[in-house]
């Protein structure tokens, strides 16, 4: 991207620097720099860009070559506005080192300079505007090309010993009772601190003056007038590429361990202090697993947890941390149901500081709040300008609404701005808790209440863990709710290499994890988060955006503070930095074997079906990965017409077969052309099936806070005259097969509970009402209004056309919701009843399980897995079992399997005992197995 810039200029004589701010007033460092005061001319025609990388004190890469270049410096940024410079020096033409190919491969086709500076007066130059020119003559610019300069911070205060990435603890920290202040930004001219008292009223009258240490970059500042309590934000004079002039902005801390509300000021605090700590949390007692396979990962939204759950015993911990501390909630109920049936692991979304909920309550709109809050905070809300109730609740006004209309969806639609609801992958300080899930947001009470709530999820026996997002930040540059990009502006976030625009492939400011500081700031944020809040665990989001090496440094980093904590993340491949375009990548293929999981949705696509992408008729025509198997054995047919869906009803079955086998590369299996491969060989949309060498490299899941719900998602693609009980069949079906399937299992909060979100494809932002779980177990939350027209209004016509073809037999009653929760509860105590469903090596999965009712003869719509004790090696695993079988029955009609010596095996005790009167009806004899419509049998020998 190029851009023109015109300036009306003149050439004035070359004079004495009369400047003394840093670098200008330098000695040359050799002959070829030169300390000036000049205007250059540009005209209309002048090209522009931010081409130019500066990567060590005497190498600079531009994207264009360039016959006569210079790079120039203004000291007081005004080059853009007057063409004055105080900095000029020639660069010369080199051949492309080696090194930057392989280092920093998105430049490898960028033409390379030599410079002759040192490295402190590349120092003092990076605190100016700096740009390579083409001059035409001793002042003519023919074009300009504007430093990007990540790599050379990093290179200059990064790449030795004891220098700015080795520093021990950055933020306000205490000494000995003096406070004392430290931050990197290598690139500002003048840091201070400014005091505020518990009111935010200023504690002093001048700013405590932080001082540099040119080695690190860090500033430096100590007081004791900073006791525990003290609020307080960064003033930085720097030069920013934004409005390109020198800008003095107030901060807060990007290391801020707390702050007030709406995170305005950054708190001094110690959390080894005890009023930061509830009573009990340095002795309570943290659950162990016997290794990471072992694990039941459970999605949790703190919000929806609760929110709207009317059994609370304190009201006003409803969608708040204390709500996990209730005895006998609902909620709570259930959890001591799901942990009591094996579940072992609470993965909360986004928990850290995030930018777009106002924690402010006077200012939000709650769902039990009166309309005539809702009306003096929104008045643009269509019923207030009505002769309206002002007693009514919010609540009632959704609850009047018709739910085959989009009235709702408007409501929540005016709202969405001052409502209290967001998934959270907005982060603004790292570091913090969240401040809207606090009952007082301000300042320390929020870290009490946070650790409350681990404490309490300990207690009931769950591990913790927390959904983190270092891939991106809600805002940058200059704005209100930036933070990284005003105290080194341009580092933190990767750019693209010609236009210098901030990357916002993952939909807002991409991060630079590459970049050695961001790297340390995530580091270090999770030591904080393991280390001081007992966190036992993180999910990463758009992981795939972050390099391996950080990945895996981040994790032995943290293992010094918790040796068993467990990673995992999305390794999603796309975006700027896709197929290793800038760094090795943590994407699903470059993490295999390293232990830190990926998501697969190799195993998500082959149950429910088609792209997480696709919507409306096109999920109902089976487009993208075909239809799945959840709903194709209804629809297969024998006519010729229907090759290509059974050809993809095949590949559906293999696909899902390597993923009960954690997806490893090397799994041997029969395919449905009957040609003997690996798993590495089952075609996935053109990648393999197969790419994990370790069971822990695999999350298995069908359904989790991203897209419909799985019951939505089902809707769309049953067949109309399905009936009820056949759907939510269908729905423990597709459940069932991340808890039978090796790996870790992952599954969305409610989805055991038929959850709906009244098909909303993207609910990060709607409100309680789409979001709504009711651990009641009276309601699923299904037909509550037409969709957020923002996301699917598209979507309306074939969401209600499909509703008047069901003709109600999508919509479940109580006694729906609770068999469909015991169902689900008795697959989760058959996987963690065994140690059969969680095996640890890949070599003991291709020892121990094979697949029968394979190849082109198979029986359609079984899958027939075997899981041996026996006759394997000299492990004995489970002394109780020597074999299962495990048969998954996706047509509607009872099927029959030939098995010689199936009379050695008998139903599995649970669902003998279980809810299932259907599943009772399931035989093993000399015949063989039969097993009943949409089930899933487990035998035993």
């Amino acid at each position: 991207m190029m851009r023109r810039i015109s300036s009306k200029m003149s050439l004035v004589l070359i004079t004495a620097c009369a400047f003394v701010m840093v670098g200008c007033a330098d000695k040359p460092a050799s002959s070829g720099q030169q300390s000036i005061k000049q205007t250059l001319l540009v005209s209309e025609q002048t090209q522009s860009d931010m081409g130019a990388h500066w990567l060590q004190h005497d190498l600079i890469l531009l994207a264009e070559k360039v016959e006569t270049p210079f790079l120039v410096g203004s000291i007081d940024g005004e080059f853009d506005n007057t063409g004055a410079i105080d900095y000029r020096h020639e660069i010369t033409s080199i051949d492309m080192p080696d090194w930057v190919v392989t280092r920093h491969p998105h430049l490898a086709n960028f033409y390379a300079y030599k410079t002759e500076i040192d490295t402190n007066s590349a120092k003092s130059l990076l605190k100016r505007q700096l740009a390579v020119v083409e001059l035409s003559s001793e002042s003519q610019v023919n074009r300009i090309s504007y430093v990007q300069s990540p790599i050379i911070l990093d290179y200059l205060y990064t790449a030795g010993q004891k220098d700015a990435d080795e520093y021990g603890q950055f933020g306000a920290y205490d000494d000995y009772g003096t406070t004392i202040f430290s931050l990197w930004a290598p690139t500002a001219r003048k840091v201070s601190v400014n005091l505020f008292d518990k009111d935010k009223a200023p504690l002093k009258s001048e700013a405590l003056v932080m001082q540099e240490d040119p080695k690190t970059g860090i500033w430096l500042a100590k007081t004791d007038d900073a006791s525990q309590g003290t609020f307080y934000q960064y003033e930085i004079e720097i030069y920013h590429p934004q409005t390109q002039q020198i800008e003095t902005v107030r901060v807060t801390d990007p290391y801020s361990l707390s702050l007030s509300v709406n995170s305005e000021f950054s708190q001094v605090v110690s959390l080894n202090s005890k009023n930061t700590m509830p009573e009990g949390w340095s002795q309570h007692a943290i659950v162990e697993v016997a290794s990471p396979e072992s694990m039941v990962l459970y999605e949790t939204h703190i919000r929806d947890f609760s929110a709207l759950d009317s059994s609370l015993s304190n009201k006003a911990v409803a969608g708040k941390y204390g709500a996990f501390s209730e005895k006998e909630s609902d909620g709570i109920k259930h959890l001591k149901a799901l942990h009591a049936a094996g579940l072992n692991v609470i993965h909360l979304l986004p928990t850290y500081d995030i930018t777009t909920v106002n924690e402010d309550p006077n200012k939000v709109v709650y769902p039990n709040d009166t309309l005539d809050k809702a009306c003096d905070l929104a008045p643009n809300l269509a019923i207030c300008e009505t002769d309206f109730d002002a007693n009514q609740t919010l609540q009632n006004l959704l609850e009047s609404t018709d739910p085959m209309t989009g009235e709702a969806q408007v409501i929540i639609e005016t709202l969405r701005k001052i409502d209290p609801f967001n998934w959270g992958y907005d982060p603004f300080h790292y570091t913090v808790p969240e401040g809207s899930y606090a009952e007082n947001p301000d300042g320390i009470s929020r870290i009490v209440e946070f650790r409350q709530m681990v404490m309490s999820l300990h207690e009931m026996g769950f591990r913790v863990v927390m959904d983190v997002v270092y891939n991106h930040t809600f805002e940058a540059g200059l704005g209100k709710q930036s933070v990284l990009d005003k105290i080194v502006p341009n580092y933190y976030h990767r750019l693209h290499p010609i236009s210098g625009a901030i990357e916002q492939s993952t939909c807002c400011d991409n991060t630079a994890t590459e970049h050695q500081m961001m790297a340390k700031l995530m580091i270090d944020s999770l030591v904080v988060w393991a280390q001081d809040y007992k966190i036992d665990g993180f999910r990463f989001d758009l992981m795939g955006h972050q390099p391996k090496d950080a990945m895996l440094a981040a994790r032995e980093r943290v293992r010094l503070v918790d040796p068993d904590t467990y990673f995992y993340g999305e390794g999603w491949n796309f975006g700027e930095v896709a197929n290793n375009a800038r760094f090795v990548q943590a994407t699903q293929n470059e993490m295999a074997g390293t232990e830190i999981g990926t998501f697969t949705d190799r195993l998500r696509d082959a149950v429910r079906g088609g792209s997480s992408f696709v919507s409306g008729d096109d999920i109902r025509r089976g487009q993208g990965l075909g239809n799945g198997l959840i709903s194709m054995p209804n629809e297969l047919q024998t006519s010729a017409t229907n090759e290509q869906m059974m050809q993809e009803y095949m590949l559906s079955l293999d696909q899902a077969r390597i993923g009960l086998v954690a997806n490893l590369a090397m799994f041997p299996i029969k395919n449905a052309q009957g040609e003997q491969v690996l798993g590495r060989d089952v075609d996935y949309g053109g990648s393999p099936s197969g790419y994990a060498l370790d069971p822990a490299d695999i999350i298995n899941y069908v359904s989790k806070h991203d897209n419909q719900t799985l019951w939505d998602n089902n809707q769309y693609r049953i067949a109309s005259n399905v009936s009820t009980d056949d759907r939510v069949r269908m729905q423990l079906l597709s459940l069932a097969y991340p808890l039978m399937s090796q790996g870790i299992p992952f599954i969305h909060m409610g989805s055991e509970l038929l959850r709906s979100k009244s098909f909303l494809r993207d609910s990060y932002d709607f409100g309680d009402w789409f979001n709504r779980v009711d651990f009641s177990k009276q309601s699923n939350n299904y037909l509550v209004g037409l969709p957020p027209a923002d996301k699917d209004q598209a979507n309306w016509d074939v969401i209600t056309r499909l509703i008047k073809q069901n003709e109600g037999r999508d919509i479940v009653s109580p006694s729906h919701i609770q068999f469909a929760s015991d169902v689900f509860m008795e697959f989760l105590r058959i996987r963690t009843s065994t140690p059969l469903f969680s095996l640890q090596e890949a070599e003991q999965i291709i020892e121990r399980v094979s697949f029968l009712n394979t190849g082109s003869e198979q029986s359609l719509g079984l899958i027939v897995m075997s899981i041996r004790d026996d006759g394997v090696d000299d492990e004995d695993l489970d002394p109780n079992i020597s074999e299962l079988i495990v048969i998954f029955n996706h047509n509607s009609e009872t099927m029959n399997l030939d098995f010689a010596g199936a009379e050695r095996f008998a139903l599995h005790p649970i669902q003998q005992n279980g809810t299932d009167a259907k599943i009772k009806t399931a035989l093993a004899n000399t015949d063989g197995f039969t097993i009943p419509g949409l089930s899933v049998a487990v035998f035993v020998r």
